[in-house]
This record gives structure tokens, sequence and C-alpha cells, in this order.
């Protein structure tokens, strides 16, 4: 619970709005219904019901666009009715205000906002003059535009802290946190709906040599360029994270064995055929394993490791296949007859 409130900063907002509507709301219901403001009473009652539905929803659901724009018209659109029992509503209408931005994209936010105004305002029954019906409007325009400014800056803020903590600052790709959370929602999936999910690991050959050799600029352009390279031979379904160093791993959703080979060796291919150093060609070793029944990601992605080292140790630039059932690997290595690749199968890593 505490981990999806750290990590989900709508569904905090959404969670902190609950808690305000039962703390600061309901007693006003109750304290209505004890005076016989039965009306009243029963707006305030439905606002915090409302609130209360949508925070489980939220939880349940995830879904947290959808209950921010239906949160910010219950609260707004609650005090606007309220404003028409008693003058009291136009101070919850402030509160709402700034919240919209926090539940909604500011832009949506400001739209929600002005409807709330206007139709106080053209109503004007909460008003004892147009001064006050003026100073009201120009009250609500810079309480609204502070908090427009506030949450796009805070929104940008969020989205750089994001990508630096799932991105791979230098490839772009998800990074290693981000993998451990994929691959276990992997393991769900296939727990729940049957999916197939195949798992490569890809590492480069001899690529301490490139850096020895040519620099560590020259190696990271190496990186760049086979993570580009990599993207471009999957699907959007497929996700490829940077793992440590020179190596990557690649999570295929749907994949059957077959499919899982294919998609290895054409990365293979590509990476021999394309990718390059200022020392001539490029290759890398690629272990692959499809997720077992009842396996954990740990184990799932260990066996794809040491599918990747026999294929170090077997010569490099192969693609090793974990069978998992019968607990042994099967080599797949690449030749004209069997994959229509025009590769020798000993072809030599720089």
């Amino acid at each position: 619970m505490m981990h999806r409130l750290r990590t989900d900063f709508h569904l905090s907002v959404i969670t902190l709005l609950g808690l305000c509507a039962i703390v600061g709301v309901l007693p006003f219901a109750i304290y209505r219904f004890w005076v016989g403001l039965y009306v009243t009473g029963i707006i305030d009652s439905a606002i915090v019901a409302g609130v209360v539905f949508a925070v489980i929803y939220a939880w349940k659901t995830g879904d947290t666009s959808r209950t921010g724009l239906f949160l910010a018209i219950v609260t707004c659109g609650g005090a606007v009715v309220a404003t028409h029992v008693g003058s009291a509503g136009l101070y919850w209408l402030f509160p709402t205000l700034l919240t919209s931005f926090f539940l909604i994209r500011p832009e949506l936010a400001v739209v929600v906002n002005a409807i709330a105004v206007a139709l106080l305002t053209l109503d004007g029954s909460a008003f004892a003059s147009n001064v006050d019906r003026w100073t009201f409007v120009a009250s609500c325009m810079v309480v609204s535009l502070c908090a427009y400014i506030f949450a796009q800056r805070t929104e940008t803020q969020r989205v750089q802290l994001e990508r630096l903590a799932t991105r791979d600052p230098l490839t772009g790709v998800h990074n290693r946190r981000v993998m451990e959370a994929e691959l276990q929602l992997a393991v769900n999936s296939q727990r729940q709906t049957g999916m197939s999910f195949g798992l490569i690991m890809l590492d480069l050959d001899h690529f301490k040599q490139i850096n020895d050799r040519y620099g560590h600029n020259i190696g990271d352009q190496v990186l760049i360029q086979l993570a580009k390279l990599v993207l471009d031979c999957t699907r959007r379904a497929d996700h490829l994270f940077r793992f440590g160093g020179e190596e990557f791993v690649l999570l295929l959703t749907g994949a059957d064995a077959d499919g899982m080979r294919a998609v290895a060796e054409n990365i293979r291919h590509r990476i021999q055929s394309e990718l390059k150093s200022p020392g001539g060609q490029v290759t890398a070793s690629l272990g692959c394993a499809l997720l077992a029944p009842n396996e954990s990601w740990p184990a799932w992605l260990k066996r794809a490791d040491s599918a990747l080292y026999r294929a170090k140790a077997q010569g490099r630039n192969c693609v090793i296949i974990d069978s998992g059932e019968e607990h042994h690997a099967e080599e797949s290595r690449t030749n004209s007859s069997a994959s229509g690749i025009s590769v020798a199968p000993d072809a030599g890593p720089v």
C-alpha cells in the first residue's frame, strides 16, 4: 500500500482528497443533520460518498485519469450546489479550484474551474453586490493562475525525475529497476492468463577491447547504436532494458520458442551486419529462455544468463536457447540452409 502511494503521484493525491473529505466535510454533514439542515447535509454526504467511491475505484483499477476527472467535477460541482443553499459554499470553492490542478491535466482543470466560476457568477444569488461578484471572480482567476503555473512546473519535474529513476541515461532504454518490476508483471500475467513470455540476454563480444583501444566515448556510441538497432528489431509490446555495462535484456510478450529464436537470430545478424566500431565488425552473444510455469523471475533471468555464458564459451556470435523443461540448453547457430542468413557459424568477433 505504502509503495503505491510513494510511486503513484496521482493515486496519492486522490487518496489524500478522500481523507480530507472524510475529516473535513463529513463532520459538517453530521452537524447539519443534527441541527435540521437536511438539504445541506444531503449535499455534503453525497460529496463525501462520491469522493470515497472514487478513491476505492482508483485503488482497485489503477485508473487515476478518469477518477481524477470525476473528482474534479464532483468537488467543483458540489461547491456550486452548496453555494445555492448557503453562501458558505463559496469558501469551499477555493480549495476545490486548487485541487483540480492536481487531479487532472492543468489545461482540463482550467476548463472545469472556469465552468464552476461561470455558473456562480451568472447566477449571482450568492453575492450581495456586483463588487462582491467581480472581486470573487478576480480572486478565482489569481488562485487558478498560480495553481496552473505550479502544477505545470510540478508535472515537468515529476516527469524528469521519473525518467531519471527509470531510464538508462546513456541509451534511453529502461534500467534494471524497471526490468525487475516488468519481469514480475510477466510472471503474474502468465499465472493469471497463461500468456507466454521470452527473455533474451545480449552481450557484445570483446566490448572491453573497444573501450581500451578507442576510449569510452567510442564505446558509449556503440552502445547507443546497439540500443537503437535492437529496438528497431522488436515490437511495441516488447521491452528492452540495460542490465549493466554492455549487457541488455529483452522481454518478449506472447513469444513462443520459435518466435524467440527468430527474434534473437535477427538481432544477432543485424548486429554483425550493421554495428561497427573503429576496429571494424562488432558481434554479440545471446542467451534465451522461455518463462516456465510457476517459475520466479530471478530463476528465469538466471537461466537466460546461463545460456548467455554458454554462448560465450562456445565461440561467441551465436544464440543459445535454454529449454527449461529438460534443464539443458540447445544450441541455435545460424547457417545458410537453416535460416537463410549467409553468415558462417564460426564467424569470429572483433
